[in-house]
């Protein structure tokens, strides 16, 4: 079993309640709760290098005609302190591969066959992306535009010559098993051909196939058909009725982007608000300033030319919302001790401070 499979399969649990909209958002807040502990390792690693910014900036003056020296320098600061640079990376580093893995879900044959046509609150489709060309799964034919792409399911309903019946054969490289034969032409039936090779089946059985059943879904439209693919020589080949489709622009995807890039500036916001007592070098904080106005930005222009599933950016929007949830909470909790600590030392202070007996 690939990951895929184990993502749907856990999406599907997750969705028992409300439908793979809640699912994706209880999958949102398992994946950030379980990385809690990194979260509040990135906050103490920010606070203390906001902390030691002054001193950083001191030694990268002090040595920057020998930038060997200078390097050398800050690491023993680093090792003093016991500060890790890039511990405030490691979230977004866990976070990576899940984001990945979830773009891959929601695009796969697998999901879009079983749920790609679900709806949750404003979102029309999960699967869809800001534009795609409308299709209808299922109804015997093929939407395309001249361009489309398509891939197979991951396993066919394999028949053999002597009357007998193999199901989930596992098909090899199922995005790159299909192949068109000619152009497409929409309105004009599509030639499609797999080879023998692309089966996960024994010579002495490749022999054997007679036909297959199997999905062939068009990347573009993620419509999918059912198709029967009969054999002929070395390949198995099946003739579909296409139609030709429009692109459709997705208005509930466009709010997600936008939904996206504010909770990200908010996020970016609160997170520096909760931090603005911290000491910090002015044209470090112009930076970091500069770099929250311009990244929300351009990650939500990135999206507009990327295609994005609905239901990533469901992810992304609630995964900002738990990061502002999460940015106070930590924070609140890190100035308590914080504070605790300076009372300490303050009792500590004046525990052992010399009394002065008044004179008689």
């Amino acid at each position: 079993m690939d990951f895929v499979t184990l993502m749907i399969k856990l999406l599907k649990s997750l969705s028992v309640v409300g439908g793979f909209g809640v699912g994706i958002i209880l999958l949102t807040i398992v994946i950030r709760a379980l990385m809690w502990p990194l979260g509040v390792s990135q906050q103490r690693s920010m606070r203390i290098m906001q902390t030691l910014q002054p001193k950083m900036k001191a030694i990268q003056d002090r040595y920057k005609n020998d930038p060997q020296l200078m390097q050398k320098k800050m690491m023993d600061f680093y090792k003093e302190h016991k500060f890790n640079p890039m511990a405030g990376c490691f979230p977004l580093l866990i976070q990576m591969p899940i984001f990945i893995l979830l773009y891959t879900s929601l695009m796969s044959p697998q999901f879009i066959s079983m749920a790609g046509d679900t709806s949750f609150l404003f979102i029309n489709r999960l699967d869809a992306t800001l534009k795609t060309n409308a299709g209808i799964s299922n109804d015997g034919v093929m939407g395309v535009s001249k361009y489309d792409t398509f891939m197979l399911n991951k396993t066919a309903k394999v028949y053999f010559t002597d009357g007998t019946v193999e199901d989930a054969v596992k098909i090899e490289k199922p995005n790159k098993a299909l192949s068109v034969q000619g152009d497409i032409v929409p309105d004009q039936p599509i030639d499609f051909k797999i080879s023998l090779d692309s089966l996960d089946l024994k010579f002495s059985k490749l022999d054997k196939i007679e036909k297959a059943e199997v999905k062939v879904t068009n990347m573009q439209t993620k419509e999918s058909e059912d198709a029967t693919f009969v054999r002929k020589d070395g390949i198995l080949m099946t003739e579909m009725p296409s139609k030709a489709v429009k692109n459709s622009f997705h208005y509930d995807v466009l709010l997600l982007i936008v939904l996206f890039g504010l909770t990200m500036v908010f996020s970016q916001k609160v997170m520096m608000a909760t931090n603005k007592n911290a000491p910090q070098d002015p044209a470090q904080q112009a930076m970091q300033k500069s770099m929250n106005t311009f990244m929300p930005i351009m990650l939500t222009a990135t999206f507009v030319f990327i295609p994005i599933p609905a239901g990533v950016l469901l992810y992304l929007v609630v995964s900002n919302l738990f990061q502002v949830f999460q940015t106070v909470v930590i924070n609140k909790q890190i100035d308590k001790e914080e504070e605790a600590k300076k009372q300490k030392i303050d009792d500590d202070v004046v525990a052992k401070a010399k009394k002065i007996e008044p004179k008689e």
